[in-house]
């Protein structure tokens, strides 16, 4: 049986900041924002190319925003991500290199933290 994961839940202060910085910032794709009801507001974003998405809005979560660490998304080129991150006016670190791969990280504007990998392949 086939097991997918498919949506995580972040949790955010402001919707519509939140959703400005994943979609105009980082490039997440805009998938629904739909309001169910006064309390309940839905938002899924979907990194370019991804199966899984990230939803945020009201009453998505009970986790405190900016309590999530250890999102990741997996890239071919950590060079042109990073760029691309720090053209759109994300704060990105440094390339930082280990031996399973090379990683950006940065927050968004609540403090979620999310890690940019490319993944390197040893050698032998």
């Amino acid at each position: 049986m086939d097991c997918k994961l498919e949506l995580v839940a972040v949790p955010v202060s402001d919707v519509d900041r939140a959703k400005a910085f994943y979609t105009e910032q980082v490039g997440f794709v805009a998938d629904h924002d739909h309001r169910v009801s006064d309390d309940i507001r839905f938002v899924q974003l979907t990194p370019r190319g991804s199966a899984c998405s990230i939803a945020i809005g009201n009453g998505v979560t009970k986790a405190a925003p900016g309590s999530v660490e250890g999102l990741q998304v997996v890239v071919s080129d950590i060079e042109a991500a990073r760029a691309d991150l720090v053209a759109n006016g994300v704060e990105a670190s440094e390339i930082q290199d280990f031996p399973w791969g090379r990683f950006v990280f940065f927050s968004d504007p609540d403090g979620n933290g999310w890690a940019v990998q490319q993944i390197v392949k040893p050698q032998g």
